[in-house]
């Protein structure tokens, strides 16, 4: 099963994308996960040469979505056409937080479906996924209105399946004790496009986003949101996602060594 492993990049965030491309190709690992930002830096056809001439398969690309942002159409279609161009199957969606000075969360996550289906023609047109992303409930104001599956997948419902699909990330899913009903429904509904693992570790950083460990080093069940995903059909990637200032300290090779040894023991099986 170790052969579904896939590296996100950002788990080893401050590898320059050749090394990272070249320490995937020695470990065995067949797919990563990008960022548009360091596509962008290095070249966006730089980075899809370098991975495609490795061999390896880009598993999705992130991110696309703050719609509450001036320009979100424009530059989710730019993000559509680099995942297209990157061949990553997936954009990722995070959907962005309340518009500045507004508490009407009901209307910010409506705001997100109109979005999503102003881009629907588009992915359809590229061959990319959109994949909304539900974050945890506390990044709601400034990251992301979407907090749960079952929203996500809401708002995934009126779209073709081809077109839009849902992320199931451990991280984010892992406190909702409705979580594993919402992932048979995703199952049921063809919707699973993407599937993340981490770790949630306390204390919490100061701004609560780096507070990702490796899969082992804290309190989530991974091997059970595996074996969640897998009964409900999904056969794709597992990708390793993880923030985390300590982690990125590391040396990227120990990195994915790590994470590698987190998911045979804790994802796997």
């Amino acid at each position: 099963m170790s052969e579904r492993f896939a590296l996100n990049s950002a788990t080893t965030k401050h590898w320059p994308l050749p090394d990272l491309v070249a320490g995937c190709v020695r470990a065995g690992v067949r797919g990563v996960g990008l960022w548009r930002e360091e596509t962008a830096a290095f070249g966006l056809e730089k980075t899809a040469a370098l991975v495609r001439d490795a061999g390896l398969s880009v598993t999705s690309l992130c991110r696309g979505g703050f719609f509450a942002d001036p320009g979100w159409l424009d530059d989710n279609r730019r993000a559509i056409d680099e995942a297209a161009t990157l061949g990553a199957p997936v954009l990722v969606l995070v959907s962005g937080g309340l518009p500045e000075g507004s508490r009407d969360l009901d209307g910010a996550r409506a705001h997100v479906g109109d979005a999503i289906g102003q881009l629907v023609p588009h992915a359809l047109a590229a061959g990319v996924r959109l994949a909304i992303e539900p974050l945890h409930p506390m990044f709601a104001a400034d990251r992301c209105v979407v907090s749960t599956l079952g929203q996500a997948l809401d708002l995934a419902a009126p779209h073709p399946v081809d077109a839009v699909g849902v992320v199931v990330d451990t991280y984010h899913l892992w406190w909702d004790d409705q979580v594993w009903a919402q992932i048979e429904r995703a199952g049921r509904q063809r919707r699973i496009a993407c599937f993340q693992v981490a770790d949630w570790v306390t204390p919490l950083p100061a701004g609560v986003l780096l507070g990702r460990g490796l899969p082992g080093d804290g309190c989530v069940d991974n091997r059970r949101f595996r074996r969640a995903v897998d009964a409900a059909g999904w056969t794709g990637p597992v990708e390793v996602e993880v923030f985390s200032a300590e982690v990125w300290a590391r040396p990227g090779d120990e990195v994915l060594d790590a994470a590698l040894r987190g998911y045979r023991e804790t994802v796997e099986g």
